[in-house]
């Protein structure tokens, strides 16, 4: 710890937004996407209108608990990940998840250190080889975060390491992060992610990027600022409506203050000339606080004593429900995993345990829908793509589609993180841009350069008799089960055929027109549920 007063912080050259990026889909590619909305919209009003919570949800998914776990646990299911899980059986499968050193993921992060060398750089590292306040290695960041995802075997790891970075939010991009933010996602929560909460949450109390984000770095005895003491509570551990006050609210700002960083380097520093003393007081918690040197001491106790108290034990339990259970869960599911939450010391692999294995997550198929990034990343992952074979230009332009959407990772800007529920990302123009997305990756127009099978593999062999049963078995291999009767209507409607009209080896569906059916049942609520 450093004791020296710093210079009053630098006003950094703000870096320039990025240009709006246009379309790279090619203006018939996008009248294309508009013509297969405008016709399924026409076509099949129960694709466009019915949304999953209005339908018996074994109308829309498969039950097995094998792809219920896939589809929560996951990014998506894949043929391969669905083989291995009906092989060695749920349980097996969630041991491994939950310990993923066990998992071989060689080739994925081989290729994610030589094409983002930088995202393995300490904050003096990125202070070292980054030109002062570029972006780019934010952008680089959000980039990997999409590669892992698609592509990491560790997936319910990759899953946990988008809750964490949405409870915990640091946005990303944002002008203090140019040097600092890379290092939180790997220091604060890829390293804590599966281990215990309190540990995180001092680790990010500790972190330059945070304490930026949420103004902590300039606040002091003379002047807190009360940003960081207010979400401490609010967002980080017990919640609104978990017992605090405004005075209780000042008083957290008051025991922060001093935790700061070195405004030379960005690297965290205490201050015990910055730190307010004498009584503090928070929610039952108190020390006497008598000097700026035993400060630190002072705020590790309050931090540890905001993991652990049973409104956070609450909040952290619901904020899960509603990430794997339901929009609205069970409060005897939530006390469930907050008394498993505190047993256990905050671990968090114990609570997503008892979670995955509760008669409520399996009686709650249907209850989840998928963001937009979900939604793009499982249409990755069952269409078989694969990351650029050179460079990243495929990569990055996931990013710019999926800020096109409005969901980049770590993108929310304010602190609470993305919501994860079905009305935030509920719109027309959401549903439309999906489709478009889901056809552009169908027919491979756009991002060319990430590498995908032929689509002409996933027609069965032999080939099935009518246009129905090819509908039916396409679906089984997208979305894993055959779809409701009036989803499979509509999308024959489309190519003006019925469920039994005769498909021959020559028939423009298996051709020219193969992705536009792809699409189509990628668009059905079926692909929509998590």
């Amino acid at each position: 710890m450093r004791g020296t007063l710093p210079h009053e912080a630098p006003t950094p050259a703000r870096a320039p937004a990025p240009a709006p990026v246009p379309s790279p889909l090619p203006r018939r590619t996008i009248l294309r996407g508009a013509a297969v909305a405008g016709a399924l919209a026409a076509a099949g009003p129960a694709l466009l209108r019915t949304a999953p919570s209005a339908v018996g949800a074994s109308t829309l998914v498969a039950d097995t608990p094998e792809l219920h776990l896939l589809r929560r646990a996951t990014y998506g299911p894949t043929a391969t990940s669905h083989a291995r899980i009906e092989r060695i059986g749920v349980n097996r499968w969630l041991d491994e998840q939950l310990t993923p050193g066990s998992i071989d993921d060689d080739e994925l992060r081989s290729m994610l250190d030589a094409r983002f060398e930088g995202l393995r750089w300490s904050i003096a590292g990125a202070n070292s080889n980054l030109e002062a306040f570029s972006w780019d290695l934010m952008f680089d960041l959000g980039v990997a975060a999409i590669a892992r995802a698609a592509w990491s075997e560790r997936q319910l790891f990759e899953v946990m390491v988008d809750f964490w970075s949405n409870h915990l939010n640091v946005t990303n991009p944002f002008d203090g992060g140019w040097n600092t933010r890379h290092d939180y996602d790997r220091t604060v929560i890829r390293r804590h992610a599966l281990g215990s909460y309190e540990d995180m949450l001092w680790a990010s109390a500790q972190h330059s990027a945070m304490l930026i984000y949420l103004n902590n770095a300039e606040s002091s005895k003379e002047s807190p600022n009360e940003n960081y003491g207010r979400e401490l509570l609010e967002l980080h551990s017990v919640g609104v409506g978990g017992g605090y006050d405004e005075d209780d609210m000042r008083m957290s700002a008051l025991v922060m203050t001093g935790f700061t960083i070195d405004w030379e380097d960005a690297i965290f520093v205490y201050r015990p000339s910055w730190h307010h003393t004498g009584q503090v007081s928070v929610m039952g918690w108190s020390k006497p606080n008598t000097t700026g040197a035993g400060g630190y001491d002072v705020a590790h106790s309050y931090v540890r004593y905001l993991a652990r108290h049973p409104s956070t034990a609450v909040r952290i339990a619901t904020k899960l429900c509603e990430r794997f259970v339901s929009d609205s869960p069970a409060p005897a599911l939530v006390d469930a995993l907050a008394d498993t939450y505190l047993a256990n010391d905050t671990q968090i692999v114990p609570v997503l345990r008892r979670l995955f294995r509760s008669a409520a997550f399996k009686g709650s198929v249907g209850q989840k829908t998928r963001r937009p990034m979900e939604d793009v990343i499982a249409t990755l992952r069952v269409l078989g793509f694969r990351h650029d074979r050179r460079g990243t230009d495929g990569m990055r332009a996931l990013y710019w589609m999926l800020n096109d959407l409005g969901n980049t990772p770590m993108g929310w800007t304010p602190p609470n993180g993305y919501p994860d529920t079905a009305d935030a990302w509920r719109s027309a123009g959401g549903t439309l841009a999906r489709w478009n997305v889901h056809m552009s990756l169908a027919a491979h127009w756009w991002p060319d350069a990430l590498r995908m099978p032929p689509l002409s593999a996933l027609v069965p062999d032999p080939l099935p008799a009518t246009y129905g049963a090819l509908v039916q078995a396409l679906a089984k291999k997208l979305v894993f089960r055959a779809l409701p009767s009036a989803h499979r209507d509509a999308i024959c409607g489309f190519f003006g055929r019925t469920l039994n009209s005769p498909l021959s080896s020559n028939s423009d569906v298996l051709g020219w027109r193969l992705p536009y059916l792809v699409s189509l049942i990628l668009d059905t609520p079926s692909h929509l549920l998590r």
